[in-house]
């Protein structure tokens, strides 16, 4: 059985250190036969800021017809959901963190409507992955963004055990992950991890 691997770009500027964090999780993962791999650059996607109206409470389905449209049937489908971020001001980039607030509607899904987020058989068998990377070299640049990523895979049916995170600080200028002396053995030993560990959940 194909695992299926959705994963979301989130830097404003193409190409940088998270973007370059993310494509080395993904090319260990692409060398794997049974993995199918889909990646979009949130730049390149319309997804607007969510509009507090919890219409989605009511409606099943969010009233701004985006991209999301296209985009929630990937994440239900998907078995590991990847999200890369750089950040910004202590906090997760505008571009994923729209993503995350978009996501109320699997929230009012699954806590008001009490609606399957998967089917049955699929609970339980879901890996979540957060990458970022931030220029300064504090140890808690990136104790802001974890809730919100921990908000987004909880209600996307990603239980807390089952999240991994890859968060590498102090490079700042574009490329100076390419630097790092762990980096990029470590997102390949992650996309191995998961990898292997996606093959269990199936098979039980």
């Amino acid at each position: 059985m194909g695992i299926k691997v959705l994963a979301f770009a989130g830097s404003p500027r193409r190409h940088g250190n998270s973007e370059t964090l993310l494509d080395w999780v993904l090319d260990a993962m692409r060398k794997e036969p049974d993995v199918e791999v889909e990646k979009y650059p949130l730049t390149e996607i319309n997804i607007a800021p969510c509009k507090g109206c919890n219409a989605c409470e009511k409606l099943n389905t969010c009233v701004q017809k985006d991209d999301l449209v296209w985009v929630e049937q990937k994440i239900i489908d998907a078995d590991i959901i990847i999200l890369s971020s750089p950040i910004f001001c202590m906090g997760i980039a505008a571009q994923p963190k729209a993503l995350i607030d978009r996501a109320q509607v699997f929230r009012s899904r699954k806590y008001v409507l009490k609606l399957p987020i998967v089917p049955p058989e699929r609970k339980g068998k879901r890996i979540g992955i957060f990458l970022a990377t931030a220029g300064q070299d504090w140890e808690y640049v990136f104790d802001a963004a974890i809730p919100s990523v921990k908000c987004l895979f909880n209600v996307i049916d990603v239980k807390n055990k089952d999240i991994r995170y890859l968060m590498v600080n102090n490079v700042d200028e574009k490329g100076a992950i390419l630097e790092h002396p762990s980096a990029g053995k470590d997102a390949a030993a992650l996309a191995d991890e998961v990898i292997t560990t996606m093959r269990e959940m199936k098979r039980e």
